[in-house]
């Protein structure tokens, strides 16, 4: 029972900080939460993390031009897109859209990575495809074709994209010398010194006692609490089945962001929202090869 408190919790931040994002929007510039996040987490990580990383050095150094690229990827790219769709769509939107990364993952997988082509992975892509066009079209298919999808709609993809893209190099690279801790903590360090110019060359609204919280919860919540539960759920109950979490993600997002910021929850919302968590579902647990398939049927 207790093991599987640890996953909630870190879905439950996660999804929390989806509708901080939307919060911020006007309270605080992009860049500036952005770059506050990230130097929060690093002040805060720097403590357990620094020493080990300086006596791993001889492991870590040829990984650096790596780390660099997963940094700018998963935490500048991803998290900017993020709060600057804040700006053009709601919460719930980017909660539902958020869920297709699952599927953006396997799709990169079979096609940079050799995996299997599954039977789960096409009815799966299909269902979320599906979803997310009920969602980003309102529920009205005809709008979307007429009018393209809302521009924050689009970041999110693009900022989902990122993410997918983030966690295909990570598989790919490995860096299994380089302990997950450290790895994390790295590139948040590439984060905010990629963010500072950024930070510098925009306009800033400033530190207030409305945007504070804001910056508190996503550096210590979204950026230190929730990586080191999930780091500790992966290592006790495996991550297939703690990936399994992640499908709550638009179903808390939804809730929390009707309940803190009051945004309405309309019928497409819930389509959307369990058409693309199903296809995930799919994706996850339907493995029959296509080709097994296609061989019996011949």
């Amino acid at each position: 029972m207790w093991p599987y408190a640890f996953p909630l919790l870190a879905v439950v931040i996660w999804a929390g900080n989806v509708v901080v994002s939307k919060m911020a929007a006007g309270a605080i510039a992009p860049a500036e939460i952005s770059f506050y996040r990230w130097l929060l987490a690093a002040l805060l990580f720097t403590p357990l993390a620094l020493r080990p990383m300086l006596r791993n050095w001889p492991a870590v150094r040829p990984q650096l031009g790596r780390i660099a690229v997963l940094g700018l990827l998963g935490m500048v790219v991803y998290q900017s897109l993020a709060y600057y769709a804040a700006y053009l769509t709601t919460a719930t939107h980017m909660g539902i859209i958020g869920s297709l990364t699952p599927i953006m993952v396997l799709a990169l997988s079979i096609l940079l990575l050799g995996q299997r082509l599954t039977a789960g992975a096409v009815a799966g892509s299909l269902a979320s495809i599906a979803g997310v066009l009920v969602v980003v079209s309102s529920g009205d298919l005809g709008t979307l074709l007429k009018s393209g999808a809302n521009t924050g709609d689009a970041l999110m993809l693009l900022a989902m994209l990122a993410y997918a893209v983030y966690v295909i190099l990570l598989k790919r690279w490995g860096m299994k010398d380089v302990p997950a801790l450290q790895l994390l903590y790295l590139q948040i360090v590439v984060a905010v010194i990629a963010l500072l110019p950024l930070y510098l060359l925009t306009p800033r609204v400033g530190l207030s006692a409305a945007n504070l919280p804001l910056i508190g919860f996503a550096g210590l919540g979204a950026s230190m609490i929730a990586p080191l539960v999930w780091m500790h759920t992966v290592a006790h109950i495996g991550p297939s089945r703690a990936s399994m979490f992640f499908n709550l993600i638009p179903l808390l997002t939804a809730v929390i962001a009707a309940a803190v910021i009051g945004e309405s929850l309309a019928a497409y919302h819930a389509v959307g929202g369990a058409l693309t968590v199903a296809g995930v579902l799919l994706a996850e647990l339907w493995k029959a090869p296509l080709r097994s398939r296609r061989a019996v049927a011949g």
